[in-house]
């Protein structure tokens, strides 16, 4: 089975065409777009790379007649905190391939070997160079359609991993609640106590027109709540700034909430339009032709029911824990989510070494649908193995 590094364009189509073949025979999976796999492996667009903060390879996989049969990409990310000092951690992703552990071993192998010489100890897997957000975890458990950015696996992937030898370094959940559930009356206590006793709070949806002030209320947010957790890169404004432009055409501002005081942004809760349920009637390709069609399938989707949310991150900074603020933002998004149109909602990432986030979806009423698994591969196999470090 010869193994090919990844250099010129017919190989690069080969890589991404893959999928296509292998996924014949499940109707769940939805491909994600060409271009946004591209953007990961490209200097352009991918600012570890621009910015000389990582390392790249990708390979292919043959049979003896030539045909592609497998694929999968490393990656160092000196961005990345090391959460152990002294185990510097590698990754790989993007793995697909046939059901047949002698391939899956060959290309965790290629993994491991160029890893090991770039002086990492340990790989996880399957994960992205660049952000959690997207193209991270391999699904264990919920084979139903995949949220945008998320990756449909095949059931036998799971022992293809593990037969190799990595272990469960974390799990991730999607949770998915209708938006008319029944809230605890306690919700709609705690939003009458903050209108009665805490008027220096406010709790509103963003103005989508004002992409400055929303780049600018997310980028304070994230940076106080999010980009503290271990494994989690912090965000320059500009970031944000992009996030929110790239964002644009897709947003619909009536997902977008914020808590306030005293007109600080302390809190969100940023959702999107679940856009894979768009992208299942487009394709891979998003050129001219694409972009038409998907302006016609989200003008479709706008006017259709039902019609699913997705939740993207959310987030309290530390000094405004703990108050109920957070409820208060929920029981007031609810009737907006409803009004607009949507049906359910699932929230995609929540991290079972975040109990407290756990516990917030548990307590909306939020069911488990869809869990994704983070694979760690110790490299010495005398060092004992350490899961990932909850959240206090």
């Amino acid at each position: 089975m010869p193994l090919f590094e990844v250099h010129n364009a017919q190989q690069v189509r080969q890589f991404l065409d893959l999928p296509t073949r292998l996924y014949q025979q499940y109707p769940e999976w939805i491909s994600p777009l060409d271009h946004e796999i591209e953007a990961v492996f490209s200097p352009q667009k991918n600012r570890l790379l621009r910015e000389g903060k990582g390392e790249v390879v990708r390979w292919i996989l043959t049979n003896d007649a030539g045909t592609v049969i497998g694929r999968v990409a490393a990656f160092t990310n000196s961005a990345l905190p090391q959460e152990i000092p002294n185990l510097p951690v590698g990754g790989m992703g993007f793995f697909e391939c046939i059901d047949d552990q002698q391939a899956a071993n060959t290309l965790f192998d290629a993994c491991r070997t160029w890893l090991e010489t770039r002086g990492m100890a340990a790989m996880d897997g399957p994960i992205n160079f660049g952000e959690r957000d997207r193209f991270w975890g391999l699904l264990v458990d919920g084979f139903t359609e995949p949220n945008y950015g998320m990756f449909y696996h095949p059931p036998y992937y799971q022992q293809l991993f593990e037969q190799y030898g990595f272990l469960v370094y974390f799990k991730q959940y999607t949770y998915d609640i209708p938006t008319d559930i029944k809230l605890h009356p306690n919700f709609a206590k705690v939003t009458d106590r903050f209108t009665r006793e805490e008027p220096g709070y406010r709790f509103a949806y963003a103005d989508a027109s004002d992409s400055e002030k929303l780049a600018r209320d997310f980028h304070h947010v994230y940076s106080l709540a999010w980009a503290r957790h271990s494994g989690v890169s912090d965000m320059s404004l500009e970031q944000a700034r992009n996030i929110v432009r790239e964002m644009k055409p897709v947003l619909d501002e009536r997902l977008l909430w914020f808590i306030y005081y005293r007109d600080e942004a302390v809190g969100f809760f940023i959702s999107l339009p679940e856009l894979n349920q768009i992208f299942k009637h487009v394709g891979r390709k998003l050129d001219t032709l694409g972009k038409l069609r998907f302006l016609w399938e989200k003008y479709q989707y706008q006017r259709r029911q039902p019609k699913k949310a997705f939740g993207v991150i959310f987030g309290v900074i530390p000094e405004h824990q703990g108050k109920g603020a957070e409820s208060a933002m929920i029981y007031q998004a609810q009737s907006v989510y409803q009004n607009a149109g949507y049906t359910s909602l699932e929230m995609n990432w929540i991290g079972d070494f975040n109990p407290r986030m756990m516990a917030v979806c548990r307590s909306i009423g939020a069911r488990i649908v869809k869990t994704h698994v983070t694979y760690r591969l110790l490299f010495d196999e005398t060092r004992p193995f350490e899961r990932c470090p909850i959240i206090r």
